[in-house]
């Protein structure tokens, strides 16, 4: 089991990428005659990614209830 460090910095990876795939994105948009099929799997990717930042940070923060 990886200890809350390595969890952090694999959190802080997964930021990253997620931010780096939406500038792509948003690059890939803004230029003419891009690939619909490329843009809809960086998207799928970044959902992914999303879904992954959400569990470790749920993981990490625990809710509590009071």
């Amino acid at each position: 089991m990886p200890d809350q460090e390595e969890l952090h910095q694999r959190l802080i990876e997964l930021k990253t990428e997620h931010r780096d795939l939406d500038m792509a994105i948003a690059t890939l948009l803004a230029a003419s005659g891009y690939d619909p099929l490329q843009v809809q799997r960086l998207k799928k990717r970044k959902l992914a990614l999303k879904d992954l930042i959400t569990r470790l940070e749920s993981y990490l923060l625990p809710d509590i209830i009071a």
